[in-house]
């Protein structure tokens, strides 16, 4: 603290409202900060934008509009202009820090509200962002009947009619289909159901903002219940930290995002702490995220995630990993052809001139080979040309997938808290030492902490090789489909002896289940699941009041080796059956201390 406020005492000081922004006045910020970054980056040295305290807007009519391809977006099909309307543009700076002074920044339109890119040492801190409008709409079922329910519509989400269907309308967005959740305010659960809106035989206005949707059969959702609505399509993201490195986002607060959320593509050493990603109670609503909270892709460096609040999303709140890129063909002794295959992640760059790679056979996920890029030629947005200082691997196919192992991150995820999130709380693929610490994860309706690696659906790569799952409080995660931590790699071919993952201590968690098994792990050389303490949930069945049942047994291992499994206090009732199942992993493999109550099963499948 004591260098950070030497740093800042030392930097010139520049007053946002010296560029024309009026605080408080509705009247549009945009080009006042446009100004004042563009004086900002002609200082030499370092430099505070301040801002004034008080409620900024920001209107898309002045907006930049530069193309950026971002991972895991939209395709061609979903969103043929990839184009991104930027509130906030932060471009080749350095030694910049943004501080709000506690200020809200209230963004109209459909907009990526802010973007950092190709850009050194920044620093945003005390600043409030948020939607006037935002693009996921709200309703929360006042009355039901036996194929009807009426709704009120929450005042910052607006409607039309038409030909008895409702269509959810903002500042040049219009949508009737896409996905829906049901949030339960009495339990703070949320879950994804079925769109009730498209479900509806007619929809008819009782008064205004009060709605009536006429169904063929139950609603299922009974009074109380608020509907989450949004269309889908990620056309924009809440932010975008490209190509950048020492970037640092603290206490702040981000109350909604549209798209995907704060995406890190290829930049490094970034730290996320304090920030406040709930909803701001003053609006009443329900919706945080549209998408995820913060998504890491290609990064590298030390990535730090610590004491942030991430509540009301319809995604996953953090998500590590890189890309596989398909081998297309091998035109060259050294060369090969390479494509993007995922439909929502595109033409970006993924290989740079020194970078070092790995050939994986991507129905076993094993890695055979290695090389060092020396030239990259883009292609087209889907296809590359990649040139080594060496021959392809012997056995190189196409395919076949490439993940480039320089851009892989150190993690460090600690004190935060997750709430009402549909799906898994923290996915992590990631060579280099991940520590997941001190987190909360409340109930989420799949995995707590979840680790893939896939070259065959969404692509995300890559191995764990040292991760420490410690210290943290797990309720009522999960269901007898969803472990509460899950090792799950994509792998079709699976052999004991070749393992994915490796290097998995799981210790000192406090794992509150009575439906989803606390372990299930596939793949994976070296797991010590240890001094954990086991007890029933103090609530069941986390998706929406379905009858719950539970997991076979507490602990499932495939294909996996050196295990350990010691010191964990087990309940004996209310929890999934104390078992421990193993299928493809030879019984001397796994090592169980006598005391836990715990038996040890093999099954076939």
């Amino acid at each position: 603290m004591n260098a950070e406020r030497t740093a800042a005492d030392a930097a010139v000081r520049i007053l946002l409202t010296d560029y024309g922004a009026e605080p408080n006045s509705g009247r549009d910020a945009l080009p006042a900060m446009r100004r004042a970054i563009e004086a900002a980056s002609r200082v030499p040295g370092p430099v505070v934008l301040e801002c004034p305290k008080g409620s900024y807007d920001f209107y898309p009519e002045a907006a930049a509009r530069l193309t950026y391809f971002i991972t895991n977006t939209a395709s061609e099909e979903e969103n043929p202009d990839p184009a991104k309307t930027i509130a906030i543009l932060i471009k080749q700076a350095s030694r910049l820090t943004l501080e709000g002074n506690g200020s809200l920044f209230l963004i109209h339109g459909r907009m990526t509200m802010l973007v950092v890119d190709g850009c050194d040492d920044i620093e945003i801190r005390n600043l409030h962002l948020d939607y006037v409008r935002p693009t996921v709409a709200e309703m929360t079922i006042e009355a039901a009947g036996g194929d009807y329910f009426d709704a009120l519509v929450h005042p910052d989400s607006r409607y039309e009619l038409q030909d008895g269907r409702v269509y959810w309308i903002g500042d040049g967005w219009r949508f009737h289909e896409g996905p829906m959740q049901a949030f339960d305010p009495v339990r703070n659960r949320t879950w994804r159901i079925d769109n009730l809106g498209e479900r509806a035989v007619r929809v008819e206005e009782l008064a205004p903002m009060r709605l009536r949707f006429h169904l063929d059969g139950a609603p299922e959702q009974p009074p109380g219940r608020v509907l989450q609505v949004r269309d889908g399509i990620r056309d924009q993201v809440g932010a975008f930290i490209h190509r950048s490195r020492n970037v640092r986002w603290l206490r702040s607060g981000v109350h909604f995002m549209h798209g995907l959320g704060i995406v890190c593509q290829y930049s490094e050493d970034l730290r996320f702490a304090g920030l406040d990603l709930t909803p701001r109670p003053e609006t009443g609503r329900t919706v945080t995220a549209f998408a995820d909270f913060i998504h890491l892709s290609g990064c590298r460096g030390k990535i730090v995630i610590e004491d942030c609040r991430f509540v009301g999303g319809h995604d996953d709140p953090i998500n590590v990993h890189g890309t596989h890129l398909q081998i297309a063909d091998i035109p060259a002794p050294n060369q090969v052809r390479l494509r993007f295959m995922h439909p929502q992640t595109f033409g970006f760059e993924a290989y740079f001139p020194g970078d070092e790679v790995e050939f994986v056979e991507s129905a076993s996920l094993i890695a055979y080979g290695s090389g060092k890029v020396k030239t990259v030629q883009a292609l087209s947005p889907r296809e590359c040309l990649l040139t080594l200082e060496e021959d392809v691997p012997a056995g190189a196919a196409a395919g076949h997938a490439i993940e480039n192992t320089t851009w892989t991150p150190e993690v460090h995820i600690s004190g935060n808290y997750f709430a009402r999130i549909p799906t898994r709380g923290v996915l992590v693929s990631t060579r280099r030492k991940a520590v997941i610490e001190r987190n909360v994860f409340d109930g989420m309706t799949m995995s707590g902490v979840f680790v893939a690696d896939d070259a065959e659906s969404w692509f995300e790569s890559g191995p764990v090789r040292d991760l420490a799952i410690r210290r943290n409080r797990f309720i009522a995660c999960g269901s007898a489909d969803h472990p509460v931590i899950y090792i799950a790699p994509e792998n079709r071919l699976v052999e004991a002896d070749k393992s994915v993952h490796g290097g998995i201590v799981i210790e000192d968690n406090r794992i509150e289940t009575s439906e989803a098994a606390a372990l299930d792990a596939k793949s994976v050389r070296g797991i010590r699941f240890a001094n954990n303490a086991i007890v029933p949930a103090s609530e069941v069945g986390s998706h929406g009041g379905q009858r719950p049942r539970k997991a076979a047994s507490l602990i499932r291992l495939s294909a996996c080796s050196e295990v350990t499994i010691a010191g964990n206090a087990i309940a004996t009732e209310g929890t999934p059956a104390q078992f421990v199942f193993t299928h493809l992993t030879a019984i001397d493999e796994v090592r169980v201390e006598p005391g836990q109550g715990l038996r040890i099963e093999s099954i076939e499948e």
